[in-house]
């Protein structure tokens, strides 16, 4: 019985995703097929092949890479400017915090998880993404204190 209703579950939600994801594909205008597309920061590709892409698209979904703040602040300022950068990123791409289905959140210490929950709490609106969060071993690069990435709807 269990795993009737666990099948019924997956095949609604997998119906539903693919109704979101066609919703607005990004297609190649020659063959009509999905395409990845990197949105690069003033919309111009770098002369030198960067390390990753900060943000990419493929049919209706928009990828955020990890974002961190890199300034000396508290948890509190770091997660604000985090999200509010990740707020910008989703914005130029088409999207918005209200249409993001998926946060993954690094904390560089586990002590910081109160306070980083009251900066985040609303910022996606009524109705928020899944979330995963974890202390990372070892901390996060630049010296943030957090960084997060995410996925949306375009």
């Amino acid at each position: 019985m269990a795993n009737t209703k666990r099948r019924t579950f997956l095949a609604g939600a997998s119906a539903a995703l693919g109704a979101t994801v066609a919703a607005k594909p990004v297609r190649a205008q020659d063959t009509g097929k999905l395409v990845k597309k990197v949105h690069w920061k003033d919309g111009k590709r770098p002369e030198k092949t960067p390390l990753f892409s900060g943000v990419t698209s493929y049919g209706g979904l928009v990828f955020i890479s990890g974002v961190g703040a890199h300034f000396e602040g508290d948890i509190t300022a770091h997660t604000k400017h985090v999200l509010d950068e990740i707020q910008k990123k989703l914005e130029e791409a088409g999207s918005s915090m209200e249409k993001v289905l998926k946060v993954n959140v690094y904390l560089n210490d586990l002590q910081d998880y109160k306070a980083m929950n009251d900066a985040f709490l609303g910022r996606f609106g009524p109705e928020p993404p899944v979330r995963t969060t974890i202390a990372a071993a070892g901390g996060i690069p630049g010296n943030s204190l957090v960084e997060i990435d995410c996925i949306a709807t375009l």
